[in-house]
């Protein structure tokens, strides 16, 4: 009898009462972030080629866990450099929370703005 696609794959069956059934495993999911959910909406809708590239070679969860690493990496370290170059410190935040709140709200805005530009939809 001839092999099946399957078994030329190195594929094997495993009998279930008169049914042979393929041993198959479900690889297990790495989780995704934010940025790397981000990432995966714009390769979907601008980059079709590369997603389904991705995709089909099965790398696309690992490239949007590194890219979500990646980019939470970068969006902290610009959260810190950018609040110690505006002088907002721990004493602003005990003097005056709704001024420490805006401040770093604005510099999370920018950060993931950049982080945006430079990881995300590059």
């Amino acid at each position: 009898m001839e092999k099946s696609a399957f078994e030329r794959m190195n594929g094997t069956y495993r009998q279930e009462g008169d049914y042979f059934l393929p041993n198959l495993a479900v690889p297990e999911s790495v989780p995704i972030g934010i940025w790397g959910q981000r990432r995966r909406h714009y390769l979907r809708e601008h980059r079709k080629a590369l997603y389904n590239a991705l995709l089909l070679s099965g790398k696309l969860d690992i490239h949007l866990a590194d890219t979500n690493q990646q980019a939470e990496d970068v969006f902290s370290q610009l959260v810190k450099q950018m609040a110690e170059q505006e002088g907002i410190t721990e004493q602003l935040k005990a003097d005056s929370q709704m001024e420490w709140v805006g401040q770093m709200n604005n510099i999370r805005s920018a950060a993931e703005e950049i982080v945006n530009t430079e990881i995300i939809f590059a």
